[in-house]
């Protein structure tokens, strides 16, 4: 397989949602807790989350202002920032919407933090952000001149970082696009005892029919279900 082995991590709510209010809830803090943990155990070389999810959890909405590099004229070629960087933060961001001041993750959780940066990219790209990127010191790939390529992102991941196992915790969108294209291999639930409201996002955003194979079964107080599920 010439791409990373991709693990959909999730915490969601009984009727399968996972973004949404119910998150905040006290209900849900065990089982976020429990994610957490999980996901340092996996020990992924690579987590990897849409636009929308790295601004709520990363970047905050800042932006930079790009007129300092006017007249830079970048062409559309893939960047590696760090060479020796061991573990990466895959941001797919198409259009080039996210600031990062720095060009690791900066998050006292070792499943996140000193993650090194990578914005996954479409030709779509207002070229004056790859000269900010690199001033930063974010790696940078082209995957599509619109629209994302997702396999030919990942077959970059795997052929130019070393990324073999990736673990995808993105919203319904991005989760949804990679399910679509047949590209997630396990699935890695935790549900929260609570059921979420009509205007929460599911796992997968407009998904196709597919079958797993239920793996793994775990309960943990305060009523917490983690179960695995492989192709």
């Amino acid at each position: 397989m010439n791409r990373p082995y991709i693990i959909c991590h999730m915490v969601m709510s009984i009727d399968g949602k996972v973004t949404g209010d119910f998150l905040f809830r006290d209900e849900v803090a065990n089982a976020t807790d429990i994610y957490y943990e999980i996901n340092r155990q996996y020990k992924a070389d690579a987590f990897a989350c849409g636009r929308v999810t790295m601004e709520g959890s990363f970047t905050g909405g800042w932006y930079p202002v790009l007129s300092q590099f006017n007249g830079i004229c970048l062409p559309f070629e893939d960047f590696i920032a760090d060479f020796d960087a061991k573990f990466f933060a895959v941001s797919f961001d198409r259009k080039g919407r996210l600031g990062w001041k720095t060009s690791e993750i900066v998050d006292d959780d070792p499943g996140y933090g000193g993650a090194h940066i990578i914005e996954v990219l479409t030709e779509n790209v207002d070229t004056r952000y790859l000269s900010y990127l690199q001033s930063v010191g974010v790696s940078y790939i082209f995957a599509g001149k619109e629209e994302l390529n997702l396999l030919l992102a990942l077959e970059k991941l795997k052929n130019l970082f070393g990324i073999n196992r990736l673990l995808l915790e993105g919203g319904s969108i991005i989760n949804g696009a990679f399910q679509r294209e047949n590209l997630v291999d396990e699935l890695s639930l935790v549900t929260a005892p609570v059921i979420a409201g009509k205007d929460c996002k599911p796992l997968f955003m407009d998904s196709n029919i597919s079958e797993f194979k239920l793996t793994k079964i775990k309960n943990y107080e305060n009523g917490v279900i983690w179960t695995i599920y492989k192709k």
